[in-house]
């Protein structure tokens, strides 16, 4: 398989400062068992959030500011933004990863390609990494495994689909994504981030979100000014917060300083 090349971006300084930002004292060699610490860790880190179409920033797909506005920014961002960041890391611990492409599924019907960018990494054997989708897997999940996997999150099951090795990925028996098998650049997802960021049939252009894991293995959301708790048997309480209170919110819960709330008023249009 024809790997992207490492961006050399990703400094010893900047991949400490990486490991610092996902808690990670010492990321280990290349391993199954490594990679699912980091995948862990990067998910009860860093938030999903698209706040920044929300608030007048552009997403740029490029490796050196998507770990810059993770890293020094503390901030978060969608699968674009997280599984490239995360590719950088991976890439600099001597981890051979790809960028896959992916159609999410609404309902029964998969969405546009390049709706959703999700990680190959090579090891023994290849694995799925996502840290990218909200609520999926906790683990690496094996690329050539067709029987179902456990995870904490639920049964994953990778199916193939029709004659050129895309793969339907299932949790608990319904469809999240259609996955593609040959590995893209970046850049060629950013057209495809683009209409995410302004299109207003765009689901992450429609209101602002931001969700965690939580230790315990639940996750805690922020829909606008809405505070959902979910526990790990799905049972949730929603709390309407007021707008200091949802400030104060976004700090406490996910790390983010905000000086104002994300609105409509924000959106990127360009």
């Amino acid at each position: 398989m024809d790997h992207e090349k490492p961006h050399e971006g990703l400094t010893s300084d900047g991949r400490a400062a990486y490991l610092a930002r996902i808690g990670v004292a010492a990321a280990g060699a290349p391993s199954p068992e490594a990679l699912a610490r980091l995948q862990l860790a990067h998910l009860r880190a860093v938030p999903f959030e698209n706040l920044s179409i929300h608030l007048g920033e552009p997403v740029v797909l490029d490796p050196g500011a998507l770990v810059e506005k993770l890293v020094a920014r503390r901030r978060g961002g969608f699968c674009y933004e997280l599984n490239g960041a995360f590719a950088e890391l991976l890439r600099s611990l001597g981890y051979r990863v790809s960028l896959l492409a992916a159609r999410v599924f609404d309902g029964e019907q998969p969405g546009p390609p390049f709706d959703h960018l999700a990680l190959r990494v090579d090891l023994d054997e290849p694995w799925l990494v996502d840290v990218g989708f909200g609520r999926f897997s906790r683990h690496p999940l094996r690329l050539d495994e067709r029987a179902p996997q456990a995870d904490p999150h639920g049964a994953f099951t990778l199916s193939p689909y029709g004659d050129h090795g895309e793969l339907d990925v299932l949790m608990d028996g319904k469809p999240q994504y259609r996955l593609e098998h040959r590995p893209y650049p970046l850049a060629d997802f950013r057209q495809t981030c683009w209409w995410q960021t302004t299109s207003p049939e765009s689901p992450f252009a429609r209101g602002a979100t931001c969700s965690l894991l939580a230790e315990d293995g639940g996750r805690i959301t922020l829909n606008g000014t809405k505070l959902i708790r979910t526990a790990p048997d799905g049972t949730r309480t929603e709390e309407q917060l007021a707008a200091p209170e949802a400030l104060a919110a976004y700090r406490d819960h996910f790390g983010i300083t905000l000086d104002r709330l994300p609105g409509d008023g924000g959106r990127v249009t360009g």
